[in-house]
């Protein structure tokens, strides 16, 4: 008869007093550990671990485990705003504000006089301002979908939102925009068809319901062909009703890599009322929504109830500051990175691995500039790599294509390319 292997585990009151579950109760909650020392007693019960390597496997999980679950990994996908990466990656400076503004702070306090202030998030807002020509006024939200259901209850209550049919988008995780809007007491118009919408359409839909019109950014698609669609200028021409527009991308100013990619600034010269981008986008911040406008029209979503419901945190106040204050932008540099310097950290690599460089597009993402290539190199490795690279000690998410695994440095600081070496030998 064989005898058990689960009549070998020790008692619970054993396996405590072993030196590294001691030593993680210092570092992290008693739940977790807990949890960790029940999945691997679970590995013993189900034959996968024998008992005599328990506290050798509770000791490596243990010194490995951290009080939270998120990892940094290499983006070497050539894909600048990585939405299942966490969109833009902050600058060392953001980085600095997020724990400066991490314990008590003066968000709600004069110093001065000792009393609360009526100025939250006032730094963040002047950093906006100065950094967007024609705005005259700023307020940041906790995301862009929330500035722009903030923006339409705000500027049209009880009334309707005309919108071009081809702008009726569905943005990340399935919501869709009408739906979003039309959460509260707001209707959509819905003017033109699919690909073409014209001055009529919305000339003919203005009457005494309407209470604004709304442009909206196609996100990450394009339609192409047969197509026209009605310019803010032209829109602004067309009546005095307050004009919101979603820009999406958050291109405070016109960029050439971008020609086609509307910018705030542009929005504002032409007419807009208000318009509406995302912080964690070619902002290069973290998650917020961005509104830049008339006085009138900020006042009137400042005093809207939802911006209480929206309102975005002291630690994101902070970072958005420090990322449109700094001179370091992660999300700026990849998109303007020296098509030189891409090529010979590319050539670098491949001659370290014994890998092939090949022509590669990298991409915006984030729903920015939709199919716009950003032209450079990357490193071809076999399609089979691309797993262990992303399970690695140091996860590396690479692109797959046509069977390679492809190994693009657009988005990978070059501070981190003899680490990024050392994880692609240790797979190959």
């Amino acid at each position: 008869m064989t005898t058990d292997p689960r009549r070998f585990i020790p008692k619970m009151d054993e396996i405590l007093q072993y030196p590294a579950v001691r030593y993680a109760q210092e570092r992290v909650a008693p739940h977790k550990v807990r949890a960790i020392i029940d999945a691997v007693l679970d590995d013993v019960r189900s034959g996968t671990l024998p008992p005599s390597l328990i506290e050798e496997k509770l000791e490596e999980r243990l010194n490995s485990s951290q009080p939270y679950s998120l990892r940094p990994v290499i983006n070497a996908t050539g894909v600048i705003i990585h939405t299942n990466l966490g969109r833009a990656p902050l600058p060392p400076a953001a980085v600095d504000a997020l724990v400066s503004a991490a314990s008590y702070t003066d968000v709600e306090m004069d110093l001065e006089s000792g009393l609360r202030s009526r100025n939250r998030g006032r730094a963040a807002r002047d950093a906006v301002l100065a950094a967007c020509p024609g705005a005259d006024d700023a307020l940041v939200v906790n995301n862009g979908a929330s500035a722009l259901l903030l923006a339409t209850a705000a500027l049209a209550p009880g009334k309707e939102v005309i919108i071009s049919r081809g702008e009726l988008i569905e943005i990340g995780a399935g919501f869709r925009l009408p739906e979003l809007i039309e959460s509260t007491a707001t209707r959509l118009h819905e003017v033109g068809a699919t690909n073409r919408t014209h001055v009529a359409d919305y000339e003919r839909a203005l009457g005494e319901a309407t209470g604004a019109i709304l442009k909206v950014h196609p996100s990450n698609f394009r339609i192409s062909g047969f197509t026209s669609s009605v310019s803010v200028a032209q829109l602004r021409a067309l009546t005095d009703l307050p004009l919101i527009v979603d820009i999406g991308s958050g291109l405070l100013t016109p960029d050439a890599v971008l020609p086609e990619e509307p910018s705030a600034s542009e929005a504002l010269r032409d007419g807009a009322d208000i318009v509406l981008f995302s912080g964690d986008k070619l902002l290069g911040g973290p998650q917020a929504g961005v509104l830049v406008g008339t006085k009138e029209a900020i006042a009137a979503c400042t005093k809207h109830p939802l911006a209480r419901a929206v309102r975005v945190d002291k630690l994101r106040l902070n970072a958005l500051e420090a990322a449109i204050s700094t001179s370091a932008n992660a999300v700026h540099d990849a998109l303007h990175l020296s098509a030189e310097r891409h090529k010979q950290r590319t050539e670098h690599i491949a001659f370290a691995v014994g890998g092939e460089v090949v022509e590669h597009d990298g991409r915006v993402g984030g729903g920015g500039a939709p199919e716009v290539p950003l032209p450079g190199w990357a490193v071809a490795l076999p399609e089979e790599l691309a797993r262990p690279l992303r399970l690695g000690a140091a996860p590396v998410v690479t692109r797959v294509s046509h069977g390679r695994c492809l190994v693009d440095v657009r988005c990978v600081p070059e501070s981190q390319d003899a680490e990024l070496i050392a994880a692609l030998q240790a797979v190959m």
